[in-house]
C-alpha cells in the first residue's frame, strides 16, 4: 500500500475544533492573505488515538502538545489557548468524530497578514480527527535514498514541527516515486543518514549481538515514536541504542532497518538503494526479526494492551 492511500484525496474531517469551540468542518476557512498560506508558518503535531477496549485513547497526548508548544515558541506566537486547553480539544474532538481509531491534527497559525512579520497577525489554533485507515504495505518497503538533503539545522531548529521543515521531504518522495520506490531516505547536509518521511530510522547490526543503532540528533526530528522505541528496547531487551553519526557507507554492517513515525508506527524495512543504486537487502520482514517483534511490542503499547505502559494513553 503507498501512503499516498493513507487520505482520501479530500479526507472527510470526522471533527474540528477552532478558537475555542467545536464547529462545522465546512466553516474552517481562513482568509486568502493567511500568512501560514503565503509564508509557511503554521506549526503543527501529528498524533493518533487508538480503541482500547471500551474507549478510544490518545498515544503520549501531553508530549505531542508540548512539542507543540515548543514549535509555536520559536515564532514567539502569542497564544490564547496553550497546552490544557488544546489537550481538551484533542479529547473532545476524537469524542465527537465518532470514531473508534484515527488521526489528529492539531496546527497553530497566524491569520491574514501581507507582511513577512506575522506579529500583529491573530493566531489561531485548529484541532481535527480523521479517519485513518491502517497503514500496511501489501509488499515488503523498498526505500531509495534521495537526491534531495534534509533541511540544514543552522537555518531552522529541528526540534519543532514547522511547515517548512518539510518542503524537502515533499520534493524528495516526488523524486524517488518516479522510480516506483515506497520511501525515500534522506541524508542531511553532511552526507549522512538523517531520516525518512517525517520518520526515524533504526539499524540493526549483524555482529551476532544485539546492537542497534539510529541517527543522532542533529539533522533530524527529535521524534516521540522513536523515544518510545528507544525506551522500548531498555526495557524489553534490556538494549541501549547507539546514537550516532551513520554513513550510507555504513549500510552492509546492519541486518535490519526500520522506519518509526506516528503515522505507521513500526514500519521494517525490506532494503535501501544508494545514490549510486547499489541496493541493501534486510531481514527486517521476515517472521521473527527484531523490527517485527518490536512492531508488536508498539502496537501492543499503543493499544492499551501492555498494562506497563497505560500511562502513556490519555
Amino acid at each position: 500500500m503507498n501512503n499516498d492511500m493513507c487520505f482520501e484525496k479530500d479526507p472527510i474531517i470526522a471533527s474540528i475544533w477552532k478558537d475555542g469551540g467545536i464547529i462545522d468542518p465546512k466553516d474552517a476557512k481562513d482568509h486568502s492573505f493567511n500568512h501560514s498560506k503565503h509564508y509557511g508558518t503554521w506549526v503543527f503535531e501529528g498524533l493518533r488515538f487508538y480503541e482500547t477496549g471500551s474507549w478510544s485513547k490518545i498515544f503520549r497526548l501531553n508530549e505531542h502538545i508540548d512539542r507543540l508548544m515548543y514549535s509555536a515558541a520559536y515564532f514567539d506566537y502569542k497564544l490564547k489557548y496553550l497546552q490544557d486547553d488544546i489537550k481538551e480539544a484533542c479529547l473532545e474532538v476524537v469524542k465527537r468524530s465518532g470514531l473508534g481509531s484515527g488521526y489528529i491534527r492539531p496546527i497553530i497559525y497566524p491569520g491574514a497578514s501581507v507582511w513577512l512579520d506575522p506579529t500583529d497577525a491573530e493566531i489561531h489554533t485548529e484541532v481535527s480527527a480523521v479517519p485513518f485507515p491502517s497503514y500496511l504495505w501489501e509488499k515488503p518497503i523498498r526505500v531509495k535514498i534521495a537526491k534531495t538533503r534534509r533541511v540544514d539545522p543552522r537555518t531552522v531548529d529541528m526540534g519543532a514541527k514547522i511547515c517548512w521543515n518539510y518542503i524537502n521531504s515533499a520534493k524528495a518522495k516526488l523524486e524517488v516515486k518516479k522510480q516506483n520506490f515506497d520511501e525515500w531516505l534522506l541524508l542531511d547536509t553532511s552526507d549522512n543518514i538523517a531520516e525518512g518521511p517525517g520518520a526515524n530510522i533504526f539499524f540493526i547490526a549483524k555482529d551476532g549481538g544485539r546492537k542497534v543503532y539510529t541517527p543522532e540528533l542533529w539533522a533530524i526530528l527529535p521524534g516521540i515514536t522513536r523515544a518510545t522505541i528507544i525506551e522500548l528496547f531498555k526495557d524489553k531487551y534490556d538494549i541501549e541504542v547507539i546514537e550516532e553519526t551513520i554513513s550510507p557507507e555504513r549500510l552492509w554492517e546492519f541486518k535490519e532497518a526500520f522506519f518509526v513515525w506516528t503515522a505507521a508506527e513500526v514500519t521494517p524495512i525490506a532494503s535501501i538503494t544508494n545514490e549510486g543504486d547499489k541496493q541493501f537487502d534486510f531481514s527486517s520482514c521476515e517472521e521473527g526479526s527484531l523490527s517485527n517483534q518490536m512492531k508488536k511490542i508498539y502496537l501492543d503499547v499503543v493499544s492499551g494492551k501492555d498494562s506497563d505502559y497505560l500511562t502513556y494513553l490519555s
